[in-house]
C-alpha cells in the first residue's frame, strides 16, 4: 500500500502538521545533497570567464570565451541527462539510499578534480562526470522527497526541495567573489559535499513504498524495477516519459539560455555605459550571483503552493506566459544598473519556478517502481534535449548583427512549446501516488 497517500484521509489546516521528524530529516538531506548540485553546476557559470581565459590564455571579452562556454553547459546538460537516466533506473533497482551515496560522491570527486585541470578536454570530461553525478542525485531524492511525505504535504515539500538550490547558486557566487581570478579554489572547495555521504548513509531508510515495489517484482506480481522497456512501452507511462522530457527541455534550455543570460545582460549594459572590464564582471556576477538569484528563489518556493491552490497544469502555464512577458521587457527595458537589478529578480522569478514543478510533478507521474527511473528520465533526458538549446543559443549569440537582447528574446520564445505540451498531460492535484 502507498503509504505516503494513506497516513490521512483529510488534509489539516496546516500543510506541515502531521510532518514527522524522519519527513523532516529526509528533506533536509535531501536539500542538502541538491544544494551541493547547484554549486557544482552554477560554479562554472560563476568562474568560467576566469576559468577559460586562463586557460585559453585570452582575454575576458573574447569570442571564443563566450563560445566555449555555452559548449560546456551543453556538455554538462548532457552528462546530467545521462548520470540522470543511469542512477534514476539504479535506484529503482537497488534502492534510493546506496545510489543516492554513490551520486554524491561522483559530482564531489570529479568537481574536486577540476582544480588541477590545465586543458580544454580535462574540463568537458569532468563537466561531464560532475553532470552525471547531479543529474543522478536529484532523481533520487525528487522520488525519496515524494514517497516520504503525506499527500497533503506532498508538492509543499518537493517544492522546498527544489527551491534549495538556489542556496547551491549563492554559495557558489560567494565562492567565486571571494576566490576572485582564482577560480581552482572554487573546485578544490567542491570536494567538502563528499561528507554527506555517511549522513545519509545512517539516517536514510529505504520508503515503504519501494520495498513493496521490490517484493512484489520478486514474487512475479509487479512490474521490472526501473525497467526502461516497461517505462517507454506502457500505454501510460511512456507518452508521460516523452512529455515530461520535453517539459523539463523547455525549463532546463531556458535557463542556460535566458535565465543565466541575466549575468551577460547585467555585463552587456555596464560595457555599453563605459564601465570598466574588470568592475563591470564583478558587478555582473553579484547581479546574476545574488540579486536575480533572489527572485529565482521566491519563484521556486511559490511553485508548490500555488499548485496546491490553482493545480499542476494551471501553474505550470501561468509561470510560462510570465516569462513569456518578463524576458523581453528585461532585455530591452533597463539603461541603468539599477534599473537592471530591479528586473532581473522578476526574470529569475517567472523562468526558473517552473523548475520546482519538476520535482513536484514528475513523480506523481509514474507508480513506485518506475519512480524514480521516470521522473529520472523525464528532468535528465530533457537536459540532453536542451543541449543542442545550449549550442544553438551560443551560436545565435554569435551571429553578426545579432544582439544579445533579441537572441535571448528569441529563446524565450521556448516558453511557448511547453504551454502546449501540458496540455497534455494529466492533472495529479489532490491525488495519490500511482502504485
Amino acid at each position: 500500500m502507498n503509504t505516503a497517500a494513506t497516513q490521512e484521509q483529510a488534509a489539516p489546516a496546516r500543510w506541515y502538521h502531521g510532518v514527522s521528524r524522519y519527513q523532516w530529516l529526509v528533506l533536509v538531506i535531501a536539500s542538502a545533497g541538491w544544494i551541493f548540485d547547484a554549486y557544482e553546476g552554477q560554479v562554472f557559470n560563476i568562474t568560467r570567464n576566469d576559468l577559460l581565459t586562463d586557460i585559453m590564455r585570452t582575454a575576458h571579452n573574447a569570442p571564443e570565451v563566450r563560445r566555449w562556454g555555452d559548449v560546456f553547459l551543453g556538455v554538462f546538460l548532457a552528462g546530467g541527462a545521462f548520470g540522470g537516466i543511469l542512477f534514476g533506473s539504479l535506484a529503482d533497482r537497488w534502492g534510493r539510499k546506496p545510489v543516492m551515496v554513490a551520486t554524491i560522491l561522483f559530482y564531489s570527486v570529479f568537481a574536486g578534480l577540476t582544480y588541477f585541470a590545465t586543458t580544454l578536454w580535462q574540463v568537458g570530461v569532468l563537466r561531464f562526470l560532475v553532470a552525471m553525478g547531479v543529474g543522478g542525485e536529484w532523481a533520487v531524492a525528487a522520488a525519496l522527497v515524494a514517497e516520504v511525505f503525506p499527500q497533503h504535504a506532498r508538492a509543499h515539500a518537493s517544492g522546498i526541495f527544489h527551491a534549495t538550490s538556489t542556496l547551491g547558486t549563492w554559495v557558489a557566487a560567494g565562492v567565486g567573489l571571494a576566490v576572485g581570478a582564482q577560480w581552482r579554489y572554487a573546485y578544490l572547495i567542491s570536494v567538502l559535499p563528499a561528507m554527506l555521504v555517511l549522513w545519509v548513509w545512517s539516517n536514510v531508510k529505504e520508503p515503504e513504498s519501494w520495498k513493496h515495489a521490490r517484493a512484489k517484482a520478486a514474487t512475479g506480481q509487479g512490474g521490472k524495477l526501473g525497467s526502461f522497456r516497461e517505462l517507454f512501452f506502457h500505454r501510460v507511462w511512456g507518452p508521460r516519459a516523452l512529455l515530461g522530457m520535453v517539459l523539463a527541455a523547455v525549463g532546463l534550455g531556458t535557463f542556460w539560455s535566458v535565465t543565466v543570460a541575466g549575468q551577460d545582460l547585467a555585463m552587456d549594459l555596464l560595457r555599453r555605459t563605459g564601465v570598466e572590464s574588470a568592475e563591470a564582471a564583478v558587478k555582473a556576477k553579484f547581479a546574476y550571483g545574488v540579486v536575480e538569484t533572489i527572485g529565482m528563489a521566491l519563484g521556486l518556493l511559490s511553485f508548490g503552493p500555488l499548485c496546491v491552490r490553482l493545480g499542476r497544469r494551471r501553474t505550470f502555464i501561468l509561470l510560462q506566459v510570465l516569462s513569456l512577458i518578463i524576458v523581453p521587457v528585461t532585455c530591452y527595458l533597463p539603461t541603468t544598473y539599477t534599473q537592471m537589478l530591479l528586473l532581473l529578480p522578476l526574470m529569475g522569478f517567472a523562468t526558473l519556478s517552473i523548475h520546482a514543478g519538476y520535482a513536484i510533478y514528475f513523480p506523481e507521474l509514474f507508480p513506485n517502481h518506475l519512480r524514480s527511473t521516470g521522473a529520472g528520465f523525464c528532468f535528465n533526458a530533457g537536459r540532453l534535449v536542451a543541449s543542442p538549446v545550449l549550442i544553438f543559443s551560443g551560436w545565435l549569440k554569435a551571429v553578426p548583427g545579432m544582439t544579445l537582447q533579441l537572441a535571448i528574446t528569441l529563446m524565450g520564445l521556448l516558453f511557448v512549446i511547453g504551454i502546449v505540451v501540458v496540455l497534455f498531460l494529466p492533472e495529479t492535484k489532490d491525488q495519490p501516488l500511482p502504485e
